[in-house]
């Protein structure tokens, strides 16, 4: 192989996904396709009411039932620790947050829909299905709370009564007497009340999880789809109250994860105590209305936010109110999402003082915790809400009210108001390149001709950043066994991003190997000694350099023997095709006779980040709502951000475009409906409706990178990237398309077609 073909490799090249081919043709490898012999089958009984108390009168008869092995309640899991809130910090009064308690199985109350009771293994799911049925339970309902914006009010029914109110906590960001005395001093005031609407995440593979237990070594293993196998283990160890090294975690294919596959359920201890009482491997494996019901959902926020100016328009202080719906409990990191959004509600912009009270409110709903982007896409959707807002306000371009506020590249390293320190960011040169690529000065002449077909057409913008690739490392180990085979063994976990590939085309570019060649080892809590999972994009800014250090020490390795071995200084040395070559001639040794040779080589890297990454960007989205039906179809999409470095652009694209089909989702059609009574209504596909091909445009997208300065390759991260900006831009763009038609200056998300056609129709009734 020679060096012109070798270039196809390494940072910035185009490499095809490697793990593809398994995956498309049916041969991957999920926790559903896993089943160790003998595996018993577990289903959960679930509440059917939102609050109450309930008895379990009699669970003899399901326990005689056809092919029933074993009938868990809370009653048989007292020596197993309760699930545990990971997060939680000083509440604004000095007082700890209160944490109320999270049974595997509830013990007498319920306090949401869907919230597990009992287990039932048996030896098909149909009959432990059947014999569920057969729990004699008497419930007894009480009033409940699903509404986050009145769970608050006088007289609502407290989701913990001996709490003596719905507020979880109260946490504060800034500094909020000069913010106060900002905004007192301002010449303008622009305000934004908004809706971020509860999301479900609803991956391709729903969760499940295998339960096995070895009584000859004391330890028990869990295969189940996870985000990382390690904080799984750890988190697990603790509700067992077992060491971490008496827990495997095994996480085969991952068929998506959105934030929501990092957390630890009821069903993953419950499966692993019923595997110890049978001696068998027990699996459960969720369905999708059961999903509905059980997985932490995602947003959930009522925002009030204010920004102070002054005469030019420049921002002086920003203010904010959050209440983030908790659900019913607080999950493992649930407090932190909106708490660590808001450190983010400046954005790009140079805003002096801020200051941010962020509720967070219990309700009768299933637990809120990270999807992806986690705090930060709401943060977005409000600065960037409130910035066309100001604009309004002020009588000024939006375009125009950026510019004057944008934090400047000669101003880096700049530390925002709530704490944060950005290292890099051309943010106005990004937009610039976006208002181009979108042709943002021919608008008028399209919407002209949107005008003369009857429909409304409104173009949109959002400048957005995000933190990510927090603070840590994540250790890498290359090996090369007496065979020749590399293989890469390294903690982080692909959930479908591609890590196969982007590891591998840093190890092909230093070993000069195909990456095809390269195998990947992740998923194993006994093969990799560590590993930080994913989450927060942090695989590739932490996982590769990491991966770049453990393939140079192996290399180095690699033509130190050889150039013993050829009897050939190491500068006179290339690398080709799994050998080690003299240059110009054909005397060469191969990986294998060298590995042979040593028993075995490796090389290992483990590289810390002391700060996060930021990566921003600017999406521009047009549209055009059909008066007649509130429906809306997006033209054109225009997305330039700032990565850092771009490792694949195939497997950025993929990310990019993703993300954003996510934020188009919740921003127009995802709505989760809990009734009065706390029933989720919205608990299928057919009810919840799911962004398609038709509701997707084509994309323009490009990158205008300015590298990091917090790891060794400048790279910022992606994976969340498309869900920050997007539902800024669409509903940005949407209510340009109603202000220019109809008047309308505000419209929350989801803003479907019925909510839509109802606001056009009353702005033309009052108009009349």
């Amino acid at each position: 192989m020679n060096d012109m073909t070798m270039a196809k490799f390494g940072i910035g090249a185009r490499v095809t996904r490697i793990e593809d081919n398994a995956l498309i043709t049916g041969h991957g490898c999920y926790v559903d396709d896993v089943r160790p012999e003998g595996t018993l089958h577990a289903v959960l009984l679930r509440s059917p009411i939102a609050s109450g108390t309930f008895t379990i009168n009699d669970v003899d008869a399901a326990k005689a039932a056809p092919g029933v092995h074993l009938v868990l309640t809370h009653a048989d899991i007292t020596d197993i620790a309760p699930l545990p809130c990971r997060f939680t910090t000083a509440q604004v009064d000095g007082s700890d947050t209160p944490i109320p308690t999270h049974y595997a199985l509830a013990k007498d109350h319920v306090h949401h829909v869907g919230e597990p009771v009992a287990l039932i293994v048996a030896e098909t799911v149909e009959a432990a299905n059947d014999a569920l049925e057969l729990i004699d339970v008497e419930w007894n309902a009480a009033p409940s709370i699903a509404d986050t914006a009145a769970a608050l009010a006088p007289g609502a029914p407290l989701v913990w009564p001996d709490l003596g109110t719905n507020l979880a906590f109260t946490y504060g960001h800034g500094n909020e007497a000069a913010t106060d005395a900002a905004f007192a001093a301002a010449h303008k005031v622009a305000k934004v009340e908004l809706i971020n609407n509860r999301v479900v995440a609803n991956y391709m593979e729903t969760r499940g999880a295998i339960g096995e237990f070895d009584a000859a070594s004391g330890r028990y293993t869990l295969t189940a789809g996870t985000q990382g196998g390690h904080g799984m283990r750890n988190v697990i160890a603790e509700i067992l109250k077992i060491e971490e090294a008496d827990l495997r975690v095994v996480t085969p294919d991952v068929g998506g994860g959105f934030g929501t596959k990092i957390f630890v359920y009821s069903e993953y201890p419950l499966v692993l105590v019923a595997a110890k009482k049978l001696g068998k491997p027990v699996k459960w494996v969720c369905g999708r209305s059961e999903a509905f019901m059980s997985d932490s959902q995602g947003r959930d926020n009522v925002t009030t936010a204010e920004v102070a100016m002054d005469a030019t328009g420049k921002f002086t202080a920003l203010r904010v109110e959050l209440k983030a719906a908790m659900g019913a409990y607080l999950a493992q990191f649930g407090p932190y999402i909106p708490w660590g959004g808001a450190t983010m509600s400046p954005g790009v912009y140079s805003i002096p003082t801020m200051h941010a009270t962020i509720k967070g409110i219990y309700t009768n709903t299933v637990p809120v915790d990270a999807y992806r982007g986690a705090g930060r896409p709401e943060a977005s959707y409000t600065i960037e809400r409130l910035v066309d807002e100001a604009a309004r306000v002020m009588g000024k371009d939006r375009l125009e009210m950026r510019r004057i506020n944008f934090i400047k590249p000669e101003q880096m390293p700049y530390k925002t108001a709530s704490g944060r320190i950005y290292d890099s960011g051309e943010f106005d040169g990004h937009m610039t390149r976006a208002l181009e690529q979108s042709d943002w000065t021919g608008f008028a002449a399209r919407e002209a001709e949107s005008k003369a077909r009857g429909v409304y057409r409104g173009i949109g913008i959002a400048t957005y950043i995000e933190a990510c690739a927090f603070p840590g490392s994540e250790r890498a180990e290359v090996q090369l066994d007496e065979a020749g085979q590399l293989t890469l063994l390294i903690g982080t976990q692909s959930n479908g991003q591609g890590h196969a590939t982007a590891y591998a085309q840093v190890i092909a570019d230093h070993l000069g190997v195909e990456p095809s060649a390269v195998k990947m080892i992740q998923g194993d809590t006994d093969k990799v000694r560590t590993g930080g999972g994913t989450g927060g994009s942090r695989s590739i800014p932490l996982g590769l350099p990491s991966v770049d250090v453990a393939s140079t020490q192996l290399a180095d390795k690699l033509k130190a023997l050889a150039s013993d071995k050829l009897e050939a200084a190491q500068s006179d040395l290339e690398f080709s095709g799994g050998a080690v070559r003299i240059v110009g001639t054909d005397r060469s040794v191969t990986f294998a006779e060298l590995a042979k040779e040593a028993g075995g080589l490796s090389g290992e890297g483990e590289i810390n980040q002391a700060d996060c990454t930021y990566p921003n960007g600017s999406h521009v989205c047009e549209l055009e709502i059909d008066p007649a039906t509130g429906r809306v179809e997006i033209q054109r999409y225009t997305i330039v951000d700032d990565f850092g470095v771009t490792v694949n652009p195939l497997l950025l694209e993929g990310q990019v475009h993703g993300g954003i089909v996510q934020g188009i989702g919740q921003a127009l059609l995802e709505h989760t409906v809990y009734d009065e009574e706390g029933q989720l209504i919205t608990a299928s596909l057919l009810d919840y409706a799911l962004p398609r091909a038709d509701d997707v445009p084509s994309f323009h997208f490009e990158t205008r990178n300015v590298p990091s300065t917090h790891n060794h390759f400048g790279i910022k991260g992606a994976g969340e990237a498309g869900s920050i900006g997007s539902c800024g831009a669409v509903m940005n763009a949407l209510i340009d398309s109603l202000s220019r038609n109809v008047g309308v200056t505000a419209v929350d998300m989801p803003a479907t077609p019925g909510v839509l056609w109802q606001l056009i129709h009353d702005a033309d009734k009052a108009a009349a």
